[in-house]
């Protein structure tokens, strides 16, 4: 969840941080035609599981329903209120939670997807934040839940334009490190399918991506996008199939996303009035 401000911030993270890779290139494909075998769906039958379900268990493409909360239900709590505290102007720019190397952050439309990867990154963009699109994060329910994601929260920002209230997940590894986080506009159309009945996202039918990776449900939580099983995981689920595409080079790709879409993304995902068009003269 940005605002139209972020471009600038996506400017400002490349040069603190360095770009590494060529932004002329593409995001690598995809070709998740080798290896399709090696992926666990967890069916004997070849029937697809359940999206929460845990596959692979005990094998480098479990997913990550397959972990069970390590540390007291507190610890993932709190790392839940840290990371907002990084998107919390009033709070110290030093309260930050404990980032696995390769967390990423994936915000479901009208957000921009893939919008954050790696620890270095994540920490970068929320700085910038605080002087470019600052907000405060004044209202918080995060609470625990004994199945991946081990938090999630119902929160509202607070910007110059108005509340924006959201839905977001957490997952972690076995030390407690954050690895992927998952967000939604609550707005009509673009909550998650079913929420207003289910707004923990319990039910085995709740459509969230973080279960459906391959990796995350490893002790460590690391994915390795090139593995055999990642490309036979992404052959058969789109979404991870864009996750993983957007992974290779996820600055350029969160800008052809930002460039692409609607002009009233913010206000829409936060349910602000939208100005009427000025006619043509």
């Amino acid at each position: 969840m940005r605002s139209p401000q972020s471009l600038c911030v996506l400017a400002a993270l490349s040069l603190a941080v360095g770009c590494d890779d060529d932004p002329a290139a593409e995001p690598a494909a995809v070709d998740a035609a080798a290896d399709a075998q090696a992926l666990d769906a967890g069916a004997a039958d070849g029937a697809l599981p359940s999206p929460n379900a845990c596959t692979g268990e005990g094998t480098p493409a479990a997913t990550a329903r397959c972990r069970a909360p390590t540390l007291p239900a507190a610890h993932y709590v709190a790392q839940a209120e840290l990371y907002f505290d990084t998107l919390d102007a009033r709070q110290p720019v030093d309260r930050v939670p404990t980032y696995a190397d390769d967390v990423a952050r994936w915000e479901w439309p009208p957000w921009l997807l893939l919008t954050g990867y790696g620890r270095d990154d994540m920490i970068a963009t929320g700085v910038a934040l605080r002087d470019l699109d600052p907000s405060t994060v004044p209202e918080r329910d995060c609470r625990f839940f004994d199945t991946e994601p081990f938090a999630r929260c119902v929160v509202t920002f607070e910007y110059e334009g108005g509340l924006c209230p959201i839905y977001e997940e957490f997952v972690f590894n076995d030390a407690g490190e954050m690895t992927f986080i998952e967000a939604w506009s609550v707005q009509p159309g673009d909550a998650p399918a079913g929420w207003a009945d289910d707004p923990w996202g319990e039910g085995d039918a709740f459509p969230r991506l973080s279960t459906r990776v391959p990796g995350l449900g490893t002790p460590v939580g690391t994915v390795d996008l090139d593995a055999p099983w990642a490309l036979a995981a992404a052959e058969a689920d789109p979404d991870v199939a864009d996750l993983f595409a957007r992974a290779a080079n996820w600055r350029l790709a969160w800008a052809r996303e930002y460039g692409a879409a609607d002009p009233n993304f913010f206000a829409i995902g936060c349910g602000w009035p939208i100005d009427a068009p000025t006619p043509d003269p």
